[in-house]
């Protein structure tokens, strides 16, 4: 008797569930027609790449991007447009970098190298010394100061293959790049080359930002190309000692004032609680920024435009922000966290997308077991748009600081396998993007954050 009177109450709940789920899925079909029929991110993006470019914090084309993308915001609909301002770093690479290395035979062999950000130049002789190999930080600091002092360092770690996320693999290869140039004067080097950042062999090095340490002099730091790096390795390993020579005359400016553009449509009954959508606007110099993050701003415009157009109302206010400086030193992230603090904002959500405009594949989410849960339970609303994995992981550089007040977010995660062929070389182009796989991407984003804004977290 107990389990016939539970039937009717159970049935009743599962045929809830099931109309909500029913009602979901056709209210995110909308949303989702709206931006692969009518989406505008694709044409965004050319206008940011062809008609802007590189947009490195400081620069004349970063002010350009933010008042440019500002615009975009205000014919997407947003209710409110305005700009945060930030003091960012202003670093310029100068003339082409050039360099070789000298070989037994007396020729050079030239390089395809590029100097990494924030780095000082090498002044108008550059810098000139016997190539000392390492793979780690250990055998580094083997070598001490007896095996490297006046020689120029080459951290040769590559990418690790096994690993099928390349994320992972960036951060793990990564370590070289961020801190070798500040470990290797320690010992006394007069210089730094690294090996490119990249998931296969090419002749494209790829720049990204070094840390100095002042406790130690500042030295200039170059990434050379995979396959430069390939070829050097094995010179090496016939123990023959080779010299490098490299110029470069980038140096660091005084910081300018920036901003991160924001957008917002007001939330209908709550908008006091935020949910913050955003990628970040400025890039590296060395081509368009198109993957990186090119394709995380026009996607986070487009959740906008897409609301606003298919005339759904957020019960939440939807934020999207589009950060300065991301690239070489965090600034508008952490001018967005200073004036949620001090305006005592409410944040309950926060999405970045800085992976690319290729295929979506899931959202790593950094958020508690119970909201985890509840996300989990939209599984199903994702599986027509390609997203099949939802589940704890990272989220973004740019939305990470928001941890400090509680908010609880996600990251964007397309399919990685050729996004390092592209990452901070001149290939991060506007024509490496499919117009069909980043808008893709804005359908799953605005999909994520309608569902926030209409069930919370």
């Amino acid at each position: 008797m107990m389990k016939k009177r539970l039937t009717v109450p159970l049935l009743l709940l599962f045929s809830v569930a099931s109309y909500a789920q029913n009602s979901d899925s056709i209210l995110i079909k909308k949303i989702a027609d709206e931006i692969l029929i009518n989406g505008v991110a694709y044409e965004n993006l050319r206008y940011l790449c062809k008609q802007i470019g590189p947009r490195l914090s400081g620069s004349v084309n970063a002010q350009k991007a933010v008042l440019a993308t500002a615009k975009m915001l205000r014919d997407a609909g947003a209710d409110t447009v305005y700009l945060q301002p930030c003091m960012v770093p202003h670093w310029i690479r100068g003339e082409k970098e050039s360099g070789y290395i000298e070989t037994n035979s007396n020729k050079k062999y030239q390089l395809h190298l590029c100097a990494l950000g924030n780095s000082v130049g090498s002044g108008k002789t550059g810098v000139k010394g016997e190539v000392v190999q390492v793979t780690n930080f250990a055998e580094l600091n083997r070598l001490g100061e007896a095996g490297i002092r006046g020689k120029i360092v080459f951290f040769n770690i590559p990418m690790n293959p096994a690993y099928v996320s390349t994320f992972q693999a960036y951060g793990e290869a990564g370590i070289g790049r961020r801190s070798g140039s500040a470990q290797a004067a320690r010992y006394g080097a007069v210089g730094v080359m690294v090996r490119s950042l990249a998931s296969n062999v090419d002749d494209y090095p790829h720049t990204g930002v070094t840390q100095y340490n002042d406790s130690f002099p500042k030295i200039p730091a170059v990434a050379i190309s995979t396959s430069d790096a390939e070829w050097l390795s094995k010179e090496l390993s016939k123990k023959n000692p080779l010299n490098a020579w490299f110029q470069t005359t980038s140096k660091m400016l005084d910081d300018v004032t920036s901003f991160n553009v924001i957008g917002e449509l007001r939330g209908e009954k709550y908008p006091a609680e935020i949910i913050t959508v955003g990628g970040h606007l400025g890039s590296w110099d060395l081509a368009e920024g198109a993957q990186d993050d090119g394709a995380g701003v026009v996607q986070s415009i487009e959740v906008i435009r897409a609301l606003k157009a298919a005339g759904i109302q957020p019960k939440r206010t939807v934020r999207a922000v589009l950060f300065m400086n991301e690239e070489n030193g965090g600034r508008g992230a952490e001018a967005y966290l200073q004036a949620a603090k001090q305006k005592k904002e409410q944040h309950i959500f926060a999405l970045e997308s800085d992976g690319g405009g290729f295929t979506p594949r899931g959202f790593g989410l950094e958020m508690n077991e119970i909201q985890v849960n509840k996300v989990q339970q939209w599984k199903s609303l994702f599986y027509p748009y390609g997203v099949y994995q939802l589940a704890a992981g990272g989220s973004g550089s740019d939305v990470k600081p928001l941890r400090q007040i509680g908010t609880p977010l996600a990251g964007l995660n397309p399919d990685s396998q050729r996004y390092f062929d592209l990452h901070h070389a001149a290939t991060d182009i506007f024509e490496s993007v499919s117009k069909r796989e980043l808008h893709l991407g804005a359908v799953n984003m605005a999909m994520f954050v309608w569902l926030v804004s209409e069930y919370g977290l």
